[in-house]
C-alpha cells in the first residue's frame, strides 16, 4: 500500500517525548523513520523501567528504524553525516550550543544537504536567559506558563500535572512546522530550519488566559478570590463518579437544566428565576446543583442532561478510556500488530485526511535493532561494518 510520506527519509535523534512524537506522526503515513540511540540506550526506554511494559517507548516509536551509534566519536559522526546526506529531516531536541558542538547547526547542515529540513524542539526556545535551561512539559509548559496556577483549587497548592500532556502538544506544533518546512521546499528547493519549544506551546494553549492578562484580567487570581461558576464545574454522584458540567450559555440553559434535574421549583425561587440574582447567590447554587447530583447516579444524571442537550464529561479512569467503544470505533485507540501482548492496543495520531492511510502500528525497535541493515542501506561494506561494531563505534 502507498502512504502519503513514502520515500521520506526522516532521521530521529531526540529523547523523550515531543521531537521523537513529531517523527512518529511522520512515520506513522509512512516516512522512513530512523531512530538514533546512544550506546547506553535512550533514556526514555527507563522512564518507567521497573514497569512491566515499556509503554512510553512503545507509543513514540513505533514504526521507526533502529540505530545505535556513538556520535561522540569521530567515525560515529561520519556515519551519521552520511545518514544526513540521504535525510530529508532530521528531528533533534539538542540545544543549540549542542548542535554546534556535534556540527549540526543549520549553517553547516544547509552547506552539507541543501534541501535538508532541521526540526528542533527546546525547552524555552533559543533566546534568553532561559535558552540553555534543561525543560520537561510539567516544568516548561505546564508551570512556567500559568496553566498550573489556573488550574489549581482555591485555598489549594497547584496539583503534580499529567506527563505527556504538554509534549504532545508540542510534537504536534513540530509536526505542522515540518509541512510547512516541506511545502516551502517544493517552492524553493531549500530546506530550512523549524523550532518550537514547550514553553511557546504552553503559551499558546494557555492563550485565553494570558490574553485576559494582557488586557488586565488575571483570570488565575480573579478564580483564587471567587467561586467558579456553578455552570462550569466538576461535580460529584451517588455512585462516587464525577461529571465536568459546562454550560457556556446559562440564560438559555438555566431552564434547561433545572428541568433536567426535576427541579423546576427552582425557576419559582426569587434567589434563582433570574439569572443575576442566581450569580449573586453562585455559592449557595453550586451548593443546589452539587446536592442534586450527588443524589443521582452517573448514568442517570447523564441521560437527563443529554434529553436537554446540555454539555458534560465523565471524568474517566485511563483504563476506561482505552476500552471505549467510540474511541475504537473511531480509529482514536487503535490495534497494532505487536504480538507483545502489552501492545496489542495503542493511541493514533489524532491526524485524518481523506483518501490518506496510516501505515499499520509496528513494534518499535530493540536498541540497535537495524543497526546492520542501515549501514548496508549506506553502502558499508560487512567489513566496515564489523570494524565499527569492534571500535564500539555502533552497537
Amino acid at each position: 500500500m502507498k502512504y502519503l510520506f513514502d520515500g521520506l527519509k526522516v532521521v530521529d535523534l531526540a529523547s523523550f517525548l515531543a521531537a521523537p512524537g513529531a517523527a512518529t506522526l511522520l512515520g506513522d503515513f509512512g516516512a522512513e523513520v530512523i531512530k538514533i540511540e546512544p550506546p547506553s540506550g535512550d533514556g526514555y526506554r527507563r522512564l518507567h523501567g521497573n514497569w512491566k511494559s515499556d509503554y512510553n517507548w512503545q507509543l513514540t516509536s513505533r514504526n521507526k528504524r533502529g540505530l545505535s551509534l556513538d556520535i561522540r566519536s569521530k567515525q560515529g559522526k561520519k556515519v551519521l553525516f552520511r545518514l544526513l546526506e540521504e535525510a530529508d529531516i532530521l528531528v533533534t531536541n539538542f540545544r543549540s550550543d549542542q548542535l554546534t558542538d556535534y556540527d549540526l547547526d543549520f549553517e553547516t547542515l544547509h552547506e552539507f544537504n541543501s534541501r535538508l529540513i532541521l526540526a528542533q524542539v527546546t525547552g524555552y526556545g533559543n533566546l534568553g536567559p532561559d535558552s540553555n535551561k534543561k525543560g520537561f512539559d510539567t516544568t516548561a509548559w505546564f508551570a512556567q506558563t500559568g496553566i498550573m496556577e489556573l488550574t489549581r483549587q482555591m485555598n489549594n497548592p497547584p496539583a503534580f500535572p499529567a506527563g505527556g500532556v504538554g509534549d504532545h502538544s508540542t510534537a504536534m506544533a513540530l509536526f505542522a512546522a515540518i509541512l510547512m518546512a516541506m511545502l516551502k521546499r517544493e517552492q524553493t528547493g531549500k530546506g530550512s530550519f523549524v523550532e518550537t519549544s514547550l514553553v511557546a506551546n504552553g503559551c499558546w494553549a494557555n492563550g485565553m488566559g494570558l490574553q485576559g492578562a494582557i488586557s488586565g484580567f488575571d483570570l488565575g487570581s480573579f478564580l483564587q478570590k471567587k467561586t467558579r461558576s456553578p455552570f462550569a464545574d466538576v461535580y460529584e454522584t451517588r455512585d462516587g463518579r464525577y461529571i465536568t458540567l459546562v454550560l457556556t450559555d446559562p440564560e438559555r440553559e438555566w431552564p434547561r437544566l433545572a428541568k433536567a434535574m426535576g427541579q423546576e421549583d427552582w425557576l419559582e425561587d426569587d434567589r434563582f428565576s433570574e439569572l443575576k440574582n442566581l450569580f449573586k447567590n453562585k455559592s449557595l447554587a453550586k451548593e443546589m446543583f452539587s446536592r442534586k447530583i450527588k443524589s443521582m447516579l452517573l448514568k442517570d444524571i447523564c441521560l437527563c442532561l443529554d434529553e436537554y442537550d446540555l454539555t458534560h464529561g465523565v471524568v474517566e479512569d485511563l483504563t476506561s478510556v482505552v476500552q471505549d467503544a467510540h474511541l475504537i470505533e473511531n480509529g482514536i485507540i487503535t490495534s497494532t500488530e505487536s504480538e507483545d501482548p502489552n501492545f496489542r492496543w495503542t493511541v493514533a495520531n489524532p491526524i485524518k485526511v481523506s483518501g490518506e492511510m496510516t501505515r499499520p502500528v509496528s513494534d518499535p525497535p530493540y536498541k540497535g535493532q537495524h543497526t546492520r541493515s542501515v549501514l548496508e542501506e549506506l553502502g558499508f561494506s560487512a567489513d566496515e561494518i564489523d570494524q565499527l561494531y569492534f571500535e564500539g563505534v555502533v552497537f
